[in-house]
């Protein structure tokens, strides 16, 4: 059974018609977001070990703090890394999935991956999504399991060609105050991520992602509404009343925040640059917070990950 309704906004879209499952709205009043989220949230993954808050903060001209972080490559033989793989391999194919999904073609599992679901390694552009993929997915652990988030996961497995990036939102976070009901203090949090991980000169990344962060009041609207329509091909009524939940700021007020990170290589890393980036235009400056995340060797790192994904499979 549905339930239709016109509202008049639709989170920021205006006069928008919708439908959501009375399951999924009884479920989230007698379950509770609160405790919906918990259940939702994974385990802390060991290979967060390496992701180390440096303690160095740089301001910018204008006064915003840039907290860095650093990502450290670990040994080849590290037991972190076969967990990581794993889980990474599930953003863009269940392990569930794939005999159905490599059923006909007479690939290997592995080969599967590398050739339909993982960016290309070496043929343009696919390196350069790999390394966006890989920081957008690495910025997702940080929000879920060091700000305590609910980041819903799957979009990566929706892409009509690998070697493309996933459209709209690059991460939605979910945050809640109490079970069973909407709280004005309710947190949806959405971020930009941009990477350069090879060893190049700076391109002001952040500066780019902060720009990016800019739009994202605009098209939260349309990744919330994707986000939801994954759920209800998954039958998933908790999910689905969670989205909702944040999908009418006017009638179920919250807080809105924003967040803008970039990934960095050792050479890519510009300190002069990260001072120079500029928040003025950013249409939710006031709750806007950024990082940066440096590292050596987090190309070859990145092919790792997808490289381990892929044989252990």
């Amino acid at each position: 059974m549905l339930v239709t309704w016109r509202r008049s906004s639709l989170f920021f879209a205006s006069n928008t018609k919708f439908s959501v499952s009375v399951t999924a709205l009884v479920k989230w009043h007698e379950t509770g977001i609160h405790a919906l989220l918990a259940r939702l949230k994974m385990s802390s993954p060991a290979y967060l070990k390496l992701l180390t808050n440096t303690g160095t903060v740089v301001h910018t001209d204008e006064g915003q703090s840039i907290p860095i972080w650093e990502l450290a490559v670990p040994p080849s033989d590290d037991a972190c890394l076969k967990d990581w793989a794993t889980r990474f391999r599930q953003n863009y194919c269940l392990d569930s999935d794939i005999d159905a999904l490599r059923d006909g073609t007479g690939l290997t599992r592995s080969q599967y991956l590398l050739d339909f679901a993982f960016p290309d390694g070496k043929v343009a552009p696919g390196p350069s999504i790999r390394a966006g993929d890989f920081a957008e997915l690495l910025i997702s652990d940080y929000i879920e399991h060091v700000l305590g988030y609910w980041v819903p996961r799957g979009k990566y497995s929706e892409k009509e060609s690998r070697n493309e990036s996933a459209k709209g939102v690059d991460i939605l976070g979910f945050k809640v105050v109490s079970s069973g009901k909407a709280d004005p203090n309710d947190e949806l949090l959405t971020y930009e991520v941009k990477a350069q991980l090879s060893e190049t000169a700076s391109n002001a990344k952040l500066q780019e992602a902060i720009d990016h962060s800019h739009k994202d009041y605009l098209r939260a609207a349309i990744s919330l509404n994707a986000t939801k329509r994954r759920f209800i091909k998954g039958k998933d009524d908790e999910k689905i009343g969670l989205i909702a939940r944040f999908q009418n700021k006017d009638d179920r007020p919250f807080i809105y925040k924003s967040g803008a990170a970039a990934m960095l290589s050792t050479a890519a890393f510009d300190e002069a640059k990260l001072k120079s980036s500029t928040i003025v235009n950013h249409v939710n400056l006031k709750n806007l917070q950024l990082i940066v995340i440096k590292g050596s060797g987090l190309m070859a790192l990145a092919h790792a990950i997808y490289k381990r994904a892929a044989d252990e499979a």
